[in-house]
């Protein structure tokens, strides 16, 4: 790959999607693997003006070896330090740069109820860390680079270098870091979304029904106060970024407790190494009745069992089936761009700033608004290219305003 492009490309994570400010400490996650690029990432926000870079190393096979090998007992603790490491650089106002890429089944095989045990002591561990990133208390931003098994994966057949190229061709197209200048073409595609967030904002409806050829029809109420959001956020200090590179999706809150009908999902979810594919499930009150999946279903349960708040909603997205990513008509096999390829729903914790006020409001308050919360924030897409979408106003009027996969 162009070595001029992976700068560019490195750029554009820090100068557009963590916006980086000069005396700001970044942190930056990263495989082992990927560390020639979190390099150039880490030069880049110098050349930002960074304070210091800390490069905060994971290794999917050390992962795994310690799912498959480690005393049992170790899956029910999380260690301190790691709680201190977070509070310590959240309070210096840190910006969390993250770059993904693994195989995605790198935890096929691994006892589910180890991997659902540390799920939920590392998310109660981490949880006001998360916090602070979900209301924009703390900037973020995820990128993706691939890597041999995410390759060969995604394009079965092809030798390594000819997957490894391909995928890097659909990864650059798809976060619109292809063209000569990606940080204009950013801005570009922010200024895009206005009209759609300004619409559906403007509209205030109290519910959708979303209606697909798969056999999803739920109806979907919103929180009250909601609001829409796409194209990017702004930081608590008045810094706009982007936690998401690509991102397609103008999104928005449910009420926790209105949810009503069947979604089938259109796409598998790579959940903890492991790939739930043809799942669906019922909804009633707002909570996941029933569910059931062709394949790893109990991975899918144990989300559930995370908390009373994982069975419910706590965010809904649109997106045009002619995304960038949508027309690619390809299956990552990675959440960061598979939710911009379809609309998606997700289940457990709502993004605080997708209500008026929110940010200001105790977890509490939220609730007792409709807002949803949890250790767990799971996306998974059930979008199509037939999919209708009616706005439901609060005196029971209807306007279809996304149909046959498209805004209208």
């Amino acid at each position: 790959m162009d070595n001029a492009k992976m700068k560019k490309y490195a750029e554009l994570l820090v100068r557009s999607g963590g916006n980086v400010q000069p005396g700001q400490i970044v942190v930056i996650g990263c495989g082992v693997d990927d560390a020639w690029f979190a390099r150039m990432v880490q030069e880049c926000a110098y050349d930002a003006g960074a304070r210091e870079v800390i490069m905060d190393w994971s290794d999917d096979i050390s992962t795994r070896n310690k799912f498959l090998r480690a005393d049992g007992q170790v899956f029910d603790e999380f260690p301190q330090w790691k709680i201190d490491w977070y509070k310590h650089y959240d309070d210096r106002g840190a910006v969390y740069l993250r770059i993904s890429g693994s195989d995605p089944d790198y935890l096929a095989g691994v006892d589910p109820d180890r991997l659902r045990r540390f799920s939920k002591v590392s998310g109660i561990a981490t949880k006001a860390h998360s916090a602070l990133a979900m209301s924009n208390a703390v900037r973020w931003s995820v990128i993706a680079i691939p890597t041999p098994k995410w390759a060969m994966k995604v394009f079965p057949g092809l030798p390594e270098a000819q997957a490894m190229e391909k995928l890097w061709a659909a990864i650059l197209k798809g976060a619109r870091a292809d063209g000569t200048d990606p940080q204009a073409d950013w801005e570009a595609h922010k200024n895009n979304f206005t009209q759609r967030v300004d619409y559906l904002n403007g509209q205030n409806f109290d519910a959708l029904r979303i209606t697909t050829g798969l056999g999803t029809d739920i109806t979907i109420g919103l929180a009250k106060n909601h609001v829409w959001v796409g194209g990017g956020d702004l930081g608590k200090d008045g810094v706009p970024f982007f936690p998401n590179l690509p991102t397609e999706e103008i999104f928005t809150m449910p009420d926790r407790m209105r949810a009503e009908g069947r979604v089938v999902a259109s796409m598998p979810l790579s959940r903890q190494g492991n790939l739930i594919e043809g799942f669906e499930m019922t909804f009633k009150d707002g909570l996941v009745e029933s569910f059931k999946a062709e394949k790893n279903e109990q991975t899918l349960a144990d989300i559930f069992v995370m908390d009373e708040g994982a069975k419910r909603l706590g965010e809904v997205a649109l997106v045009a089936n002619s995304s960038p990513i949508g027309q690619m008509g390809t299956l990552f096999y990675n959440t960061l761009f598979d939710e911009n390829a379809a609309a998606h729903l997700a289940l457990g914790k709502a993004y605080p700033n997708n209500m008026q006020g929110g940010d200001e409001m105790t977890t509490e308050e939220r609730v007792a608004a409709g807002g949803n919360d949890s250790l767990v924030h799971v996306d998974f897409m059930f979008g199509t290219a037939d999919m209708k979408v009616v706005g439901i106003a609060a005196d029971g009027s209807e306007t279809v305003f996304f149909d046959n996969g498209e805004f209208i």
